[in-house]
């Protein structure tokens, strides 16, 4: 890490906490990886770097908490057969060198657009934390990960045999959550129901997989090894059996009742909302995304459950995240801002929270707060500026014209746009 000394002066600051409002008048204060001050204008800046921000508007680094390195998003028309891809990706040495260096541009386009800490929810073996730690001492550029490389599924489960071991009894379960946790991952994923591409039939998009015992082993294998348990869940019959078992955050979720919201709170547990992905199987036209006529009736029901839960999560003081579960059809990994957005339009809540909830929020339920998530003195310097103000309008994160990782002022020129996604995805801002 170069000893960086910076004074980004003649912006306008957001902090991320939930009352902000714009501050001006003020420098942030930067040397090496940390923020130092936040002082008047006025104040002297020997010693550093003058970075003019042209009256632009300096925030805290966005934060995805749910992201599948290994995908990209582009759009297709035929579905990908993931076990194939899988198998071919780590058949020899020479092709997981070639599955890593994908998964480091991905993931550098997550921190090109503005996001300078990802959590992911689902990988090829162990790449996801290798990925980490190569970013952590600077070999490779990217955000932070919070790493929970592959997942545990059952057979015919959700990912099995891609993304995911599967699991045969509650036993091999909780093995494969010790298998997974040698390579030192943050957390441990499980796939507790069905997805849209996995329902057969209208009206079961959240089928049920995992058994309450699979789940219950699994999560007491990994709270025993100091590791927090994120399941995959859209039907409320899932979203009850991982919160009975002890699951820490439920992603995407499904409608729920008093009880499934007394079980959130009992657990302390968070729901992680992914509204991106459900929207093109829900709202596109099918051929776009080349859906069935059940996937996308089963998409619709997805959709709606994922915005009912946050909803009713939020109205009862449920701790709630933002990710766009990147690697679904038409959801890049440059598109955080648009979670952004939609949890504004479909959910209700203001701008000011949209932005603190994708900044302070995630941290928050990343364990990460001391770290990151808002711009204070102390803080590292994990940040971005965007000219126009997203409290007036999210759009402005649309475009960053400056992203500082860990103090560093990144090179952002490499990011590159589906056109496609930018053209149906903008029917619905």
């Amino acid at each position: 890490m170069k000893n960086n000394r910076f004074a980004f002066t003649n912006g306008v600051i957001l902090t991320g906490e939930e009352d902000m409002t714009p501050i001006t008048g003020h420098t942030v204060l930067t040397s090496g990886e940390r923020i130092i001050d936040i002082q008047p204008a006025d104040a002297p800046t020997d010693g550093y770097e003058v970075v003019d921000l042209n009256g632009a508007y300096i925030m805290p680094g966005l934060i995805n908490l749910h992201v599948h390195i290994p995908g990209s998003g582009k759009p297709k028309k035929k579905q990908t057969n993931a076990k194939l891809l899988v198998r071919i990706l780590t058949s020899n040495a020479f092709m997981e060198k070639i599955a890593f260096a994908m998964c480091a541009k991905y993931a550098s386009l997550e921190l090109f657009s503005g996001v300078t800490t990802i959590r992911s929810v689902g990988g090829v073996t162990n790449l996801d934390s290798r990925l980490r730690d190569e970013i952590e001492v600077g070999k490779v550029v990217g955000p932070r990960i919070v790493a929970s490389n592959m997942a545990v599924s059952v057979p015919g489960g959700h990912m099995a045999g891609s993304l995911a071991y599967e699991a045969h009894s509650p036993e091999e379960a909780a093995a494969f959550v010790r298998k997974i946790a040698e390579d030192r991952p943050d957390l441990i994923k499980l796939m507790i129901t069905g997805g849209v591409l996995d329902a057969t039939v209208k009206g079961e998009p959240g089928e049920l997989k995992m058994p309450s015992e699979y789940v219950k082993a699994a999560c007491d294998e990994a709270h025993r090894l100091g590791l927090k348990v994120a399941a995959h869940v859209e039907s409320p019959e899932g979203v009850r059996v991982a919160l009975q078992n002890g699951v820490d955050t439920i992603e995407h979720g499904a409608r729920p009742d008093d009880e499934i919201i007394q079980l959130f709170k009992e657990r302390g547990a968070v729901d992680v909302a992914t509204i991106s992905p459900a929207l093109p199987f829900a709202l596109f036209d099918r051929s776009l995304i080349g859906a069935t006529e059940v996937q996308q009736f089963n998409g619709k029901i997805v959709f709606e459950g994922v915005l009912e839960c946050a909803k009713a999560c939020l109205e009862a003081g449920v701790t709630v995240g933002l990710g766009t579960d990147t690697g679904c059809p038409y959801i890049t990994h440059y598109d955080m801002w648009r979670e952004l957005n939609y949890f504004h339009k479909y959910c209700g809540v203001s701008k000011n929270f949209a932005l603190h909830t994708a900044t302070e929020v995630n941290a928050k339920i990343l364990g990460l707060d001391n770290e990151i998530g808002t711009l204070a003195p102390g803080k590292c310097a994990d940040m971005i500026v965007t000219v126009g103000n997203p409290l007036e309008d999210l759009k402005a994160l649309r475009d960053v014209n400056m992203v500082v990782s860990r103090g560093e002022i990144v090179d952002i020129s490499g990011l590159k746009k589906y056109p496609k996604c930018e053209q149906e995805l903008d029917k619905f801002v």
